[in-house]
């Protein structure tokens, strides 16, 4: 039993350390989705990875002493955790689902509306990351911020697309928009982040409910010592 409370003090482990990469890996493209899911995901499986890691000392010492009090906390601890995880696994499921459409209708818009604007200076920087990171440019191509609230604006300096999109960033690099100098990927900005999610929300589901799974394995043996401490005579 020992060892199984280590190998679910393991699962916590990676639990929490994948809740934690999906928020650190470019986690500022959080600011361009117009629902939480994503980032909840994510502090759920943080959450649930942590009382693995906590509880885990609690089954020890239920399991060293014997102590059917001590068993009750610890399957009831088992069985909150699992229930976190589960929903976890669900929500990235879902969102899963709704990814693609969510991108295609807040996306653009986003990018067009609040790019360079007062008070948006995070959705700004999270624009220009993406932009640099995937090596593109608008949310379905570099034509998109011809309807931009920037680039229509004087401080643009009549460029035709931000820096950001220019393949070697120099002052007002976005003043011409050939190929040669901007990035010109089908499909834009959409399908690349996309893609960067799904498989993020793939192992997020995963994780959650593959070690969800393990935590039943471990209510299994929790029930088992706790039946059998009430049958022996001591």
């Amino acid at each position: 039993m020992l060892r199984c409370i280590f190998l679910f003090q393991m699962g916590g482990g990676v639990v929490m350390g994948v809740g934690i990469w999906t928020l650190v890996d470019k986690g500022e493209y959080l600011s361009l989705l117009a629902s939480s899911t994503f980032a909840v995901s994510a502090y759920i499986l943080i959450l649930a990875g942590g009382l693995v890691m906590v509880t885990g000392f609690l089954g020890c010492c239920a399991v060293i002493r014997e102590q059917k009090s001590c068993l009750s906390t610890y399957f009831s601890c088992l069985l909150l955790i699992f229930l976190i995880e589960l929903v976890a696994g669900v929500l990235a499921y879902v969102y899963y689902q709704a990814l693609s459409e969510e991108l295609k209708q807040h996306l653009r818009k986003t990018m067009t509306e609040n790019y360079a604007q007062p008070g948006k200076e995070s959705i700004t920087h999270s624009v220009d990351r993406l932009q640099q990171d995937f090596k593109c440019c608008g949310s379905n191509n570099s034509f998109d911020w011809a309807h931009s609230v920037y680039i229509m604006s004087p401080e643009a300096e009549k460029r035709l697309v931000p820096d950001s999109c220019c393949k070697t960033i120099t002052p007002q690099c976005g003043k011409r928009d050939h190929p040669s100098n901007i990035y010109k990927v089908e499909g834009g900005c959409i399908t690349k982040l996309e893609q960067f999610l799904a498989e993020h929300l793939l192992i997020i589901g995963a994780v959650g409910i593959g070690v969800a799974c393990l935590q039943i394995c471990g209510m299994v043996f929790t029930c088992c010592l706790h039946r059998r401490i009430k049958l022996d005579p001591y």
